[in-house]
């Protein structure tokens, strides 16, 4: 689901600028209180080469900050993407934007995915955020434990 007031569907391209800010890049905000969350992050971590994507705990203020309280409400407390552009992705439409952005191997798995309908996929996904927390153990921190070269990647 899309959340920037434009209605686009999962499947357009988006061509976001050149981030020349904080507020200008892409952010992966998780659930800081996920295990299943965590492990997402750890692996963006290691596939994002080129550095695209920051993260933040959906509970810190710099979710709040960038997104607002007002959108706050409508989104799930799993991961959320924020584009450059300021739109909000959830569920399998962030899914398919993260592979793409990540680009190499990750992007003909971004287009499988993308074929399978939205509708599908989103309650694929809302089985697995379902039953998250029964499955992995909650983390004792709200950011991942990381390499400490990869901290800067991450906001509060």
């Amino acid at each position: 689901m899309r959340y920037p007031d434009d209605g686009a569907s999962r499947g357009s391209g988006e061509r976001p600028t050149a981030p020349s800010g904080p507020e200008d890049e892409t952010h992966l905000f998780f659930d800081g209180t996920c295990g299943l969350c965590h492990r997402a992050v750890r692996l963006v971590l290691r596939a994002d080469r080129a550095a695209r994507v920051r993260f933040a705990p959906i509970e810190g203020p710099t979710f709040r900050r960038l997104v607002g309280d007002t959108r706050t409400v409508r989104l799930p407390d799993s991961l959320v993407l924020r584009l450059p552009d300021g739109s909000l992705l959830t569920r399998s439409a962030a899914m398919v934007a993260l592979l793409r952005r990540l680009g190499g191997l990750w992007r003909p798995l971004a287009t499988v995915v993308a074929v399978v309908p939205a509708a599908v996929a989103d309650r694929l996904y809302d089985g697995v955020a379902r039953v998250r927390r029964r499955l992995f153990r909650r983390p004792t921190e709200s950011c991942p434990t990381v390499r400490p070269d990869l901290l800067n990647r991450f906001d509060p």
